[in-house]
C-alpha cells in the first residue's frame, strides 16, 4: 500500500481542499473538478463523485428504490405509484397553503406560482443543437457496428464475440432490472473508491493494460488476415 504522501495532488486537494493540477483551475471548496468540459459534465462528475453528499444521496436512493420497485412490481404499476405520491404531495400543499391563507386572510396566491412561471418551452434551435449532439453519436456508433459486424479488424469481432458469449451466462443469472441496480452502485461507488486509492489502482491497471496488449499483439500476430495496428 502506497503511503499517501505519494498520492497525486488531485487526490489531496479534493480531501482537503489543497493546490490542484498544474494548468488546471484551482478546486473550491465543494471539490468541483473539471477540465475543458461543459456544464453537464461537470455536474455529473460532481454527482458520482458525492461532492454534494445531500444531492446525490437524494439522486441515489431516489434512482435505487425505483429500480428495486421495477424488480418488485410492473413498470406500470411503479409510474402509477409515483405519480399518485407526487400528486398527494402536491395537493395536499396546496390545500394546506389555501387553508393557511384562508385562516389568516392573506393574499399570498397559488404556493407554485413561481413555477408556473418558468419559461419550459424549448426553442427550435436548441432543439436542433441537442439532435445534432445526438446525431454525432448515432453515426460514431453505426460505424463502430459496421467494423465490427463486417470483421474490418479480425481482433475486435473475436473480442465482441467472446464478450457476448460471456453475456450469455451473465443474462441466464441475472435479469435486466438487477444489472441496472449492480450498475449504478458501481457508477456511485467505484469513482469515490478510485479517487481514494488512485494511484495503487492506475499502478495495478497499467500491469494489467500491458500484459493484455502483448497477448493481443501476439495472438493478432498468429492470427491469419489480421489488421495491424500501428504502436501507439
Amino acid at each position: 500500500m502506497a503511503d499517501p504522501a505519494t498520492q497525486s495532488p488531485y487526490i489531496s486537494s479534493s480531501a482537503g481542499g489543497g493546490p490542484s493540477e498544474p494548468g488546471t483551475s484551482p478546486i473550491p471548496a465543494g471539490g468541483r473538478y473539471c477540465k475543458g468540459s461543459s456544464s453537464q459534465s461537470c455536474a455529473v462528475h460532481d454527482l458520482i463523485f458525492w461532492r454534494d453528499v445531500k444531492k446525490t444521496g437524494f439522486v441515489f436512493g431516489t434512482s435505487l428504490i425505483v429500480l428495486l420497485s421495477l424488480a418488485a412490481f410492473s413498470v406500470i404499476s411503479v409510474v402509477s405509484y409515483l405519480i399518485l405520491a407526487l400528486l398527494s404531495v402536491t395537493i395536499s400543499f396546496r390545500v394546506y397553503k389555501s387553508v393557511i391563507q384562508a385562516v389568516q386572510k392573506s393574499e399570498e396566491g397559488h404556493p407554485f406560482k413561481a413555477y408556473l412561471d418558468l419559461d419550459i418551452t424549448l426553442s427550435s434551435e436548441a432543439f436542433h443543437n441537442y439532435v445534432n449532439d445526438a446525431m454525432v453519436h448515432v453515426n460514431r456508433a453505426l460505424k463502430l457496428i459496421i467494423r465490427l459486424f463486417l470483421v474490418e479488424d479480425l481482433v475486435d469481432s473475436l473480442k465482441l464475440a467472446i464478450v457476448m458469449w460471456l453475456m450469455t451466462y451473465v443474462g441466464a443469472v441475472f435479469n435486466g432490472i438487477t444489472l441496472l441496480i449492480l450498475g449504478e452502485l458501481l457508477i456511485f461507488g467505484i469513482p469515490v473508491v478510485y479517487e481514494k486509492y488512485k494511484t495503487q489502482i492506475d499502478h495495478y491497471v497499467g500491469i494489467i493494460r500491458d500484459q493484455t496488449k502483448s497477448i493481443i499483439a501476439k495472438i493478432q500476430a498468429k492470427l491469419p488476415g489480421a489488421v495491424k495496428k500501428k504502436p501507439e
